[in-house]
């Protein structure tokens, strides 16, 4: 959101940013110029009720952040368009692989790129000498690292089992995590990739990263978002580097990470460029951002009476 306004700041606009939510009590509801309650993405009322408040509000250019949301916004982004509301989403089959980590994986060895073996939990326990512990195991659907295991033992693996639930179960990758921030311009061009090595990782989110300039994880990921069958706007690719330079992917999302407020303020303005191109302006990016920039981040609280987030 920060991002956002300072992009807007930037160009003398006269605009603001405006949230919205599923409930009353999110934080960037209360820091945001406006905001306002509206169904979650799973009511069959969701997309109505988000069209009217655009109209209210006179909004230009929506911007989802929610894996949850992505689909529903994929799939609704003409209506959106025919009412005058530039949706930040790529293609509903973009958002099909990247949301599900069977479909990410068979994506990815399809087009040849690098990752981690993957079976079910019921594979790996079946055949113990080809899925040799400790592992991991995912929701095939999951984001923010809830619901993330692993799998030391073969008692965890039972209890996996026994658990029930759908999971994906991965070879550990070696070496160091690192996410690419990435921007793919109208034309379906990678016009700017910014890698962080992820230090420091909570709930999900780089607590603390710094920018690596390193053109085997850039040109690595240009390749993938490209290749993707209609990506636009920002993307993210997590994966592993080992000491040797060989990579492994894990994960691409089809939205703003997390850690993207680094590569901001590194100087890859992928906020600008979406208004760049809500103009009409054609992206040329960049690969002129700082590196070796450090992000460490913090906890700040937001105070506001309790029957605002009550009522």
């Amino acid at each position: 959101m920060a991002c956002f306004r300072e992009s807007l700041a930037a160009r003398g606009a006269d605009s603001q940013v405006f949230a919205i939510d599923a409930g009353s009590s999110a934080p960037a509801a209360f820091v945001a110029g406006q905001a306002t309650i509206v169904p979650r993405s799973t009511d069959p009322g969701f997309v109505d009720a988000v069209l009217r408040v655009c109209a209210e509000q006179n909004v230009a250019l929506l911007v989802p952040t929610i894996d949850t949301e992505l689909a529903v916004y994929a799939a609704s982004a003409k209506r959106f368009a025919d009412a005058g509301v530039t949706v930040s989403i790529s293609s509903p089959a973009v958002i099909e692989i990247c949301g599900n980590k069977r479909c990410t994986h068979e994506w990815l060895q399809a087009h040849g790129f690098p990752t981690v073996r993957q079976t079910d939990p019921h594979s790996a326990a079946a055949d113990a000498a080809a899925w040799p512990l400790p592992l991991i195991a995912k929701p095939f659907n999951g984001s923010a690292s809830i619901g993330i295991r692993r799998i030391e033992t073969q008692l965890d693996l039972a209890a996996l089992l026994e658990g029930g639930g759908s999971y994906v179960v991965q070879e550990i990758a070696r070496g160091r995590e690192f996410t690419v921030n990435a921007y793919v311009n109208r034309q379906g061009k990678c016009v700017c990739a910014v890698p962080h090595w992820r230090m420091e990782v909570r709930a999900g989110e780089v607590s603390k990263g710094i920018t690596v300039k390193d053109h085997r994880l850039m040109d690595m990921a240009a390749r993938v978002v490209e290749a993707l069958p209609g990506a636009f706007g920002a993307l993210n690719i997590q994966c592993f580097m080992d000491d040797a330079g060989d990579i492994r992917i894990i994960e691409i999302n089809a939205r703003f990470g997390g850690g993207y407020p680094l590569a901001h303020r590194a100087g890859a303005r992928f906020t600008g460029w979406l208004l760049d191109e809500l103009e009409g302006r054609r992206v040329a990016g960049t690969d002129e951002w700082m590196d070796d920039l450090a992000m460490l981040r913090y906890d700040e609280a937001v105070f506001v009476p309790g029957s605002r987030i009550l009522s």
